[in-house]
């Protein structure tokens, strides 16, 4: 159907075109019609800027919203009436007009270590990251991942590591790199945890903020939609991205800065563990911290965005804005 317009049983829905973008969508979208039988939902392809250029590593592209301003866009020109993003790239502050309707459970947050085919045997589950060989080669497009993996092994390489999460699999297959790293949420939803991997720890390494959790994104105005999306929401998920996106914010960062947190609900309690680091690993200041006040998560972040800037992640900060120009 046109993508401008819309009937009272159709929800148009933006996604980007990869298959992990649509795995997500799709899946959002079955459980809508789920719940609404008489409901139809549209998907619409929308190329965001980060799916354009695939050749700069994200932290040189520039903008705020590298895979979401686009289909951000198409919202409030009412071209689409949801929108489904990776919560980790959504960006802390949203445009006027527009919220997130809902966050439904979150998959598993982790890291993993996935090795190629080649040294697969080699490695020890237990201790992945002791396992690699001196000087191995691990791919990644994150400076986060590139930081704690320098913390904990700084005579590893790393390189950039862009595309879709079958290119770089099959990039790994090649023997482009002796490693990689994506995150298990992603393998999760496209069913390959077959994938030799190995999970990184907690203890040793944390998620982006958001990280294994969806933002479905719409309209504040449409009443109507914002409804149907109750339903899909969350609350355990959705507190403690709020905590995580609050830290984010006060600590002024994103994907041009080496920052990690994860929260969780547990036993009535709101925890969170968070950490910044400087580019090449060397100084990392982690914290954590518990809240009472489930209803207030934002406190928490702030919180605990306090300590880590009054235990030295200020002066980290200041640092790396100083070595790099940062996007606008």
């Amino acid at each position: 159907m046109n993508s401008d317009v819309r009937t009272s049983q159709t929800i148009r829905l933006g996604t980007r075109g990869s298959a992990l973008a649509l795995t997500q969508s799709r899946w959002v979208a079955e459980r809508l019609q789920a719940l609404h039988p008489e409901l139809t939902v549209d998907l619409i392809g929308i190329k965001t800027t980060g799916d354009k250029i695939v050749d700069v590593p994200l932290s040189q592209i520039g903008g705020k919203a590298l895979f979401t301003k686009e289909i951000e866009t198409a919202l409030l020109e009412h071209h689409v009436d949801i929108a489904v993003h990776s919560m980790k790239d959504l960006p802390t502050e949203l445009p006027k007009g527009l919220c997130v309707g809902a966050v439904p459970q979150r998959e598993d947050p982790h890291d993993l270590l996935i090795p190629s085919p080649g040294l697969s045997n080699a490695i020890d589950r237990e201790r992945p990251l002791n396992s690699l060989a001196r000087g191995s080669l691990v791919g990644t497009s994150s400076l986060r991942r590139k930081a704690q993996l320098l913390h904990h092994r700084p005579d590893l390489r790393v390189e950039d590591l862009r595309g879709n999460v079958d290119t770089r699999l099959r990039k790994l297959r090649a023997g482009d790199y002796d490693a990689i790293i994506l995150a298990a949420a992603g393998l999760s939803r496209m069913g390959w945890l077959e994938v030799p991997d190995c999970s990184l720890p907690y203890a040793c390494f944390l998620p982006a903020p958001g990280q294994g959790a969806l933002a479905i994104e719409c309209r504040k105005s449409d009443e109507k939609t914002t409804t149907l999306l109750k339903a899909l929401d969350h609350p355990q998920t959705h507190l403690a991205v709020r905590a995580e996106r609050q830290l984010l914010l006060c600590l002024e960062g994103g994907c041009q800065i080496p920052i990690a947190a994860l929260a969780q609900c547990v036993d009535g309690l709101l925890s969170m563990e968070a950490l910044v680091s400087s580019l090449d690993g060397r100084e990392v200041i982690r914290d954590s911290l518990v809240g009472d006040d489930r209803d207030q998560p934002e406190h928490l972040g702030d919180a605990l965005a306090g300590r880590l800037l009054s235990s030295g992640a200020g002066a980290i900060l200041e640092a790396i804005k100083s070595q790099i120009t940062l996007p606008g």
